[in-house]
């Protein structure tokens, strides 16, 4: 493995957003996609859009620049290298998708759709869960329609549960590098490099904006950002499930994605639970709740780091664990999850009973 080249790559992956995004703001101003101050967001001045594009950029150079090096020294085959460009090209469609929701707005199926669009494009060149494993059971197959169907719904749901979370300044970059990195240890451990080299650029992208995205935020990364990161750490997990059936079972990544994916799914059963449209927006997410209990900004963001790291790090510590402790493990994690959620009053039944003494 030629290290050098790797090194080189975060560095490139790291530098090319911190120096763009700063034109990247100026292209925003110029073009008036900016994110005026509302009822449920938290900045109360205008701030400029569009950051995912230095994300993306800083990813995609980054990706190009080293893969024809790592290529032969990897031995990278055609259908490896088929799936890169499936997860750029499906990465491009929804930092656009992103981009035009950002500056014009776009109804909520239309940027669904533009989603589904992206999952598309990303099965065709190969990206796809093609087994699923029983929690420490045996691997279960699924027919290509099948697997064409989980993977599309595993793209579009990690894209939406990121683009979720994109409520407080620095919070998606933050917990989008985390995941990259841990993933990317995870990757290496096991020898997915081509996972794992990418992982890591996409963690160094990240962090290259964080400068400008940490409270008070010059600029936001928006809809383009955060759906295009998580929209690369799904097909970066996809990727990796046809590689390694022990490193990649659905569980690792959905513990590495923990926060993102817990806060979509409570709003989804929130919402349905009050006969509300699941698209219905609300001030009810994770960073919403730490907020009214009288953390601040940069402590409710910091704390999200926090539980982001224990999650990823118990995802780490499974891989070391035999079926038993593992077992025993995320038992034991469920059961603190469910109780600090409740606590913050992050749970539907709570949420219902609150909204009930208020109404009376």
């Amino acid at each position: 493995m030629r290290l050098h080249l790797i090194i080189i790559g975060a560095l490139l992956a790291f530098c090319i957003p911190l120096l763009l995004t700063p034109l990247v703001k100026r292209l925003a101003v110029a073009a008036g996609a900016i994110d005026l101050p509302g009822k449920r967001k938290v900045h109360q001045q205008p701030v400029p859009c569009w950051g995912g594009l230095g994300i993306f950029l800083g990813f995609a150079i980054a990706l190009v620049a080293v893969t024809p090096a790592l290529a032969s020294i990897l031995h990278l085959s055609h259908d490896a290298i088929r799936q890169l460009i499936g997860m750029l090209a499906g990465g491009l469609v929804v930092l656009v998708v992103g981009m035009i929701d950002d500056w014009k707005g776009l109804p909520p199926l239309a940027k669904l759709a533009g989603q589904i669009a992206a999952a598309v494009v990303a099965v065709c060149f190969g990206i796809k869960i093609p087994f699923v494993s029983i929690p420490f059971g045996r691997l279960i197959r699924l027919w290509p329609l099948m697997n064409y169907a989980l993977t599309i719904a595993w793209l579009v749901a990690i894209t939406n549960a990121l683009n979720l979370v994109d409520g407080l300044d620095g919070l998606a970059a933050g917990i989008a590098a985390i995941s990259a990195f841990i993933v990317c240890y995870v990757s290496f451990s096991q020898g997915v490099w081509l996972v794992g080299i990418c992982s890591l650029f996409l963690g160094a992208s990240a962090l290259g904006f964080l400068p400008y995205n940490w409270h008070p935020a010059k600029i936001f990364m928006k809809d383009a950002g955060a759906m295009f990161l998580g929209f690369t750490l799904a097909s970066l997990a996809a990727i990796g499930l046809t590689k390694s059936a022990v490193v990649y079972s659905l569980i690792l990544p959905i513990l590495i994605l923990g926060i993102p994916i817990s806060d979509m799914l409570l709003a989804i059963v929130r919402r349905l639970l009050r006969g509300q449209n699941i698209m219905t927006a609300d001030r009810e997410h994770i960073h919403h709740r730490l907020l009214d209990l009288g953390l601040t900004h940069s402590q409710t963001v910091l704390l999200i780091y926090g539980i982001n790291l224990l999650l990823g790090g118990s995802a780490v510590l499974l891989t070391f664990l035999n079926p038993g402790q593992g077992l025993i493990m995320l038992l034991a994690l469920c059961a603190v999850v469910l109780f600090l959620a409740n606590r913050a009053g992050l749970l539907p039944p709570d949420s219902r009973a609150r909204q009930g003494s208020i109404r009376n």
